[in-house]
This record gives structure tokens, C-alpha cells and sequence, in this order.
């Protein structure tokens, strides 16, 4: 491929994209360019079969490479770019989709711009922010498919009672089921990161159990997963001050003598063993027995 401007109906090539910009990935600024073609034609097909195409969320687009292969699949596209430099290249590489308003360039953090109603995200994260980028996007209830570091992404798809298994697992797989899809190597990066990465992809659900309060329930598991080697019982005790649990030990009572809905036997086993409905069930009798200095 040459480094001319794409007819219509072919992909721009990614190294022709870096050239074009003028650009190099930099390490310290998180700065990784996805650059094989073959995974990058392959991520937009990573979207549910009924997921909804007319408005794709992009994060971090860099040259466009990606932004490329999601006007091919998408109505409209808003891409979310930090970099002044970059997010100029975007608007004169894509000034036609631009000016057809089937492309948004979005320039601000995302961890500090308003997203717009979007149907879908499909995006490479900076990883040095993909922890809180990804709990800004699971929470909206759209599909989604984003790469990460491989262990995280492995850490999110874990299964309970494994090495992987956390708090990370327990807080995504509340709001969606996730998968990973595929592993990618460091070479499809230019410069190619220090670690092997891999891409998620998570189908919005609602979740089979109920959950009062979103933000307690999230911070319990939180406190409870820092003290995963211990029981369920002396991690509720020992962590009130992280879970903000006024009677930790009637929390641990109640369930102890079957006042609540988890079974007492749960107490006697460690965080790591637990799925998210138990957190759902613990999270709950400790709201109703631990806060405001209730005992029952």
C-alpha cells in the first residue's frame, strides 16, 4: 500500500497511517499503535451478531486505523482521542466522514469527557487507565470489546476458585458477561508494549441477583477481596474500616445464625471461592446489619 489516501471501499493501512501523521508511538506517554492489519480487520467482528451498530464508541484512535475499520461497520462514529497532534491528523485524514457526520473527533481525556449516547464501544485502550476507563463503559450497559493487557483481561473473565478469580472479576462480570476472544502479541503494536495483550469482549446483562446499593456493594467486595487469604468472616471484621461497616461482627452474626439469605457455611470460606451473587447476598446483610450501628 502506498501512502496515498484510500479509494472508497479500502482499508487504510496502518503504517501508512503512522507515516502520514508523522508520528511515533511513545512508551511513556501509553502510547501503543495497533498496527496489524489482520487484528484490526478482526475487532469490529467481535461485536455481538444483534448488537446495535448505529453509534460505535472509539477511545484512544491515535492514527485511525481502527476508527477505519468501525466506519466500515458502523453508522456514526465518535472517536475520543487526548492528543491535540492526533486528534488534528484525525480531522483532516477523515475530513469527508467527518463532513458526511458519520465521524465525531471527541479531543479530551476520557476519563474526564462527557460520552455521547453511544450503542457500542469498540477501542484499544491506553493501559496505564483501562481499569477505570473500562468501569466507565461496563456501568452504561452496551456491548463492548476492548484490548487490554492479558492479564487483566484474564482477570476479568475469571472464573471463581481460580488464580485469575478477584475483585476485578466480581465487579465486571456484575455488569456483563465477559470473554476473552482473542490473545494478541506484543509485535501487532508499534512500539510493541512491554507486556502480551489480549481482547475482551463483554455482553451487557442484568444480573441474576439483587444489589440495593451499586457503590456499597462494589466497595464491600473491594474490602472484602483485600484480605482474600483469610475467611469470609475475619475478612467482614477485619476491613469495616475499608468497607465502611459500623458492626462489622453483626454482619457476621446474622449470617452465622441464618438471618439472612447467604448460607452460614459461606463464612468459613475465602473471597476467592465466592461467585458474584454471594458477594450480591454478604454485600446486602451487611447493609442491613452493619450500617448506622444496627444489630439486627
Amino acid at each position: 500500500m502506498t501512502d496515498s489516501h484510500p479509494r472508497e471501499g479500502r482499508r487504510r493501512d496502518p503504517d501508512a497511517l503512522l507515516r502520514r501523521a508523522g508520528v511515533r508511538g511513545d512508551p511513556d506517554r501509553d502510547q501503543h499503535f495497533l498496527v496489524d492489519d489482520r487484528v484490526l480487520d478482526r475487532l469490529p467482528g467481535y461485536l455481538p451478531t444483534d448488537a446495535d451498530r448505529s453509534h460505535v464508541l472509539e477511545i484512544g484512535p491515535g492514527t485511525g486505523a481502527l476508527t477505519d475499520r468501525l466506519l466500515g461497520v458502523a453508522d456514526r462514529v465518535t472517536a475520543v482521542e487526548r492528543d491535540p497532534d492526533l486528534a488534528a491528523f484525525l480531522r483532516g485524514e477523515f475530513a469527508d466522514e467527518i463532513a458526511a457526520d458519520r465521524l465525531t473527533v471527541l479531543e479530551g481525556d476520557a476519563l474526564d469527557v462527557e460520552f455521547p449516547e453511544f450503542t457500542a464501544s469498540v477501542s484499544n485502550l491506553p493501559y496505564g487507565v483501562s481499569s477505570e476507563l473500562a468501569f466507565r463503559l461496563l456501568p452504561r450497559g452496551r456491548p463492548l470489546v476492548l484490548m487490554f493487557q492479558r492479564e487483566f483481561a484474564d482477570r476479568m473473565a475469571a472464573d471463581p476458585a481460580t488464580d485469575d478469580y478477584g475483585r476485578l472479576s466480581v465487579s465486571a462480570q456484575h455488569y456483563a458477561d465477559v470473554e476473552v476472544v482473542e490473545p494478541v502479541p506484543k509485535e501487532a503494536f508499534s512500539p510493541p508494549p512491554p507486556v502480551e495483550s489480549a481482547v475482551v469482549r463483554t455482553t451487557p446483562r442484568t444480573p441474576d441477583y439483587e444489589v440495593d446499593d451499586e457503590a456499597f456493594f462494589l466497595g464491600f467486595v473491594k474490602a472484602v477481596f483485600t484480605q482474600r487469604r483469610k475467611t469470609v468472616r475475619n475478612a467482614v471484621r477485619n476491613t469495616a474500616h475499608i468497607s465502611g461497616l459500623d458492626d462489622a461482627d453483626a454482619v457476621v452474626d446474622a449470617v452465622a445464625e441464618g438471618r439472612t439469605d447467604v448460607d452460614p457455611d459461606v463464612l468459613g470460606r475465602r473471597a476467592g471461592d465466592l461467585p458474584p451473587e454471594t458477594f450480591a447476598g454478604l454485600a446486602s446483610a451487611a447493609a442491613e446489619y452493619g450500617l448506622g450501628g444496627e444489630s439486627g
